[in-house]
């Protein structure tokens, strides 16, 4: 998975020698800002879905569409999620206290995790039955399912659009916006699976589709899977390039080298960072370590950075070997 960010990074390694500190700021500062508010398009957005789940789940058993069901079951996935989602960003405000130094932070990791197992599980239950279906396949009424399925069209798309702003900087609100829009588009290709099943009576076009609405969730819950693992295992966040912060503090005035370079994520939308640096001439040390932390921010939007300063080059630093921890 290391190579896909690896060719870019090089040339953002290198003009940061340059530049000074301050003005780079579309990099990494542009979507690191305070995360927005989204607790208003979550409530909507879950009062709606369910509504409308529910309304797919009765009609999907009366009519006999398992292409419905499998949308029910995609939508209220996305319901799941949009609760998870929800609950970890009102978490992740909650204050440090006692022995929880981080607060609540982690549980928005802990939550798109949850979430992509989740979604698996609902897989399992249509592909069974998706199979069953194929070859023994049951009458559909396909105008009221249509009907149905064009609602779902509307509401997901206003959903989507509510958490539009905030789907770059957050994994959650990306997620959230991520699974509307797929819910979208799957939604309208029910209503043209219907549409052709009207016109021609093929009813295995029904399973069919639910097979394909399947392979939609779980190419959109790989991704969320993975990246949730990854945070999990306290991995540096896919958008920040280990090498490069490396580099780019090795290029700081007077450094002559770092070590002990740890970068993680504190939640969905907070990457932390620890290091070591050796500064032989630890001159103006303070400002040095304000325009370190200003420049970190600034250049990959890491915002809680810890710098440890040793000028004493021949007295190593028993974390410097590369295989200690």
């Amino acid at each position: 998975m290391a190579h896909d960010h690896a060719a870019p990074s090089h040339d953002h390694g290198h003009h940061h020698h340059d530049h000074g500190h301050g003005h780079d700021h579309g990099l990494g500062g542009h979507h690191h800002h305070a995360p927005k508010d989204f607790g208003r398009a979550f409530a909507v957005g879950v009062i709606l879905n369910t509504g409308f789940v529910a309304a797919e789940v009765a009609a999907g058993l009366w009519f006999g569409s398992l292409a419905l069901l499998a949308d029910a079951g995609h939508n209220l996935s996305d319901v799941m999620s949009l609760l998870l989602a929800w609950g970890a960003a009102s978490l992740a405000k909650r204050q440090p206290s006692g022995r929880r130094t981080y607060g609540l932070r982690k549980a928005t990791i802990l939550a798109s995790l949850a979430n992509a197992i989740l979604l698996l599980v609902a897989v399992g239950a249509i592909v069974s039955e998706a199979v069953r279906r194929i070859a023994d396949p049951a009458e559909v009424a396909a105008a009221p399912v249509m009907i149905v399925a064009a609602i779902g069209v509307v509401i997901n798309t206003a959903t989507a659009l509510m958490f539009m702003g905030g789907a770059k900087g957050d994994l959650n609100v990306r997620g959230a916006f991520l699974h509307m829009a797929a819910d979208a588009a799957v939604s309208l290709a029910v209503v043209i699976g219907a549409g052709v099943i009207a016109l021609t009576s093929l009813y295995w076009l029904d399973p069919a589709l639910s097979l394909l609405i399947v392979a939609v969730i779980l190419i959109g819950t790989w991704g969320l899977l993975r990246d949730s693992v990854d945070l999990a295992l306290d991995a540096a966040p896919r958008g920040v390039d280990v090498e490069a912060v490396r580099a780019w503090l090795h290029a700081l005035p007077g450094v002559s080298g770092v070590h002990d370079l740890h970068i993680w994520a504190m939640s969905t939308t907070e990457t932390a960072l620890t290091a070591h640096i050796t500064r032989p001439e630890n001159t103006e040390s303070d400002a040095f370590l304000h325009a370190a932390c200003e420049g970190l921010q600034a250049q990959f939007g890491i915002g809680h950075a810890t710098l440890q300063v040793e000028m004493d080059e021949a007295a190593h630093c028993r974390l410097a070997p590369a295989e200690v921890v």
